[in-house]
């Protein structure tokens, strides 16, 4: 990931590297300096020389070096040339956060169709009529399917999660372009701005579902007080809904949340953790009797082996100890939330009411 772009004599000077320990520096898009993988050191040093053509100086010779703490983010530099000292600075994970990614140079357009039918897409996503034309087409959908009330309550949950990234999006400063409804498919909330840590993928992936457990809660709370069953009905298939969403597989919210832990797991003790907490989650799954819920959670479980493997891979800064311990457990209790509903619910004597137990214990 790009850990420090500064400018250095009339170029911008890139410093990119990844927790195995490499790191490869670039004088504009030059590579100049490069550090193998040694997980064990914190501090680094990369020297370079320039030959600047008028230069009454002759060679120059530039240093970059620091020390770097990647959990938590902690990168402390100083520039010198010649050693004299130009700029030395010190960058935590705010500073990450809130740097804007730099975009590639765009390439000359050539005509071809493939290339207008997705302009001409992009141009829709960014009309407002597309907002309403995919909302009366999911609200036609569901009343096809099942019937005009619980397409329009089953709308408005997805509303409500989608709401919940948007919100996320919001506290980051991301910009948004709002929600779009898909028949057959959901929602979707989508941005401009691309994240620049594993936080900000937890956070914005998470509060859909998060957002969708307080509705079912105000619902089931509504139903203790006024016996209304439909309320008991939007509780218990709205956390039906934010529970399939909160599976660990992608490109499910679940699956980003995955994704990010394991992504930051820079040990094999925090692996097995990982691994021992997805097997409790199945074994409390298969106690209750929700079998289908136990095998999905089983076969996502299977992504973490996978994930960490690549976990150097990524362009995002990894979590730091803290924020994976509220990661997981804002994942277990947002699960587990959705879960008691279900079940809780599901008690009930009406058929309808405990359908979405039944599919779960499937």
């Amino acid at each position: 990931m790009q850990l420090l772009e500064i400018e250095c004599l009339g170029q911008t000077l890139r410093l990119e590297g990844s927790m195995a320990g490499w790191q490869q520096l670039f004088w504009g898009d030059k590579c100049v300096s490069q550090i193998n993988a040694n997980a064990n050191s914190e501090t680094f040093s990369h020297q370079f020389s320039l030959q600047r053509e008028g230069s009454e100086q002759g060679e120059l010779q530039v240093e970059l070096k620091g020390s770097l703490q990647w959990q938590p983010f902690d990168l402390q530099f100083q520039l010198l040339v010649n050693d004299e000292l130009l700029q030395e600075n010190t960058l935590n994970e705010k500073d990450i956060e809130q740097r804007q990614v730099t975009q590639g140079e765009k390439q000359p357009i050539k005509f071809s169709f493939v290339g207008m039918a997705g302009l001409g897409l992009k141009l829709l996503k960014s009309a407002k009529v597309i907002k309403v034309l995919f909302a009366a087409g999911s609200l036609a959908a569901y009343s096809w399917l099942f019937s005009i009330e619980f397409a329009i309550a089953l709308i408005l949950c997805l509303v409500f999660h989608e709401y919940g990234h948007i919100k996320a999006m919001k506290y980051f400063g991301l910009k948004t372009k709002g929600i779009y409804l898909i028949p057959f498919v959901g929602g979707l909330a989508l941005s401009d701005d691309k994240i620049n840590t594993r936080w900000q993928d937890i956070v914005i992936s998470i509060m859909g579902p998060f957002f969708g457990l307080i509705l079912s809660i105000a619902c089931l709370i509504g139903y203790w007080l006024t016996d209304i069953e439909i309320l008991a009905g939007l509780a218990v298939f709205n956390a039906l809904l934010n529970l399939f969403n909160m599976l660990p597989v992608l490109p499910l919210d679940g699956g980003h949340v995955l994704k990010s832990i394991a992504f930051s797991i820079n040990s094999k003790v925090g692996l097995v953790a990982c691994v021992l907490g997805a097997a409790l989650g199945v074994y409390i799954s298969y106690h209750f009797g929700l079998a289908l819920l136990g095998f999905l959670l089983a076969i996502g479980s299977i992504e973490i082996f996978f994930e960490y493997k690549r976990r150097h891979l990524s362009d995002l800064l990894p979590l730091n100890r803290y924020a994976q311990i509220v990661s997981a457990l804002w994942y277990v209790l947002t699960v587990g939330g959705l879960s008691a509903i279900i079940w809780f619910v599901g008690q009930t004597a009406n058929d309808a009411l405990s359908l979405p137990l039944k599919i779960l214990a499937s």
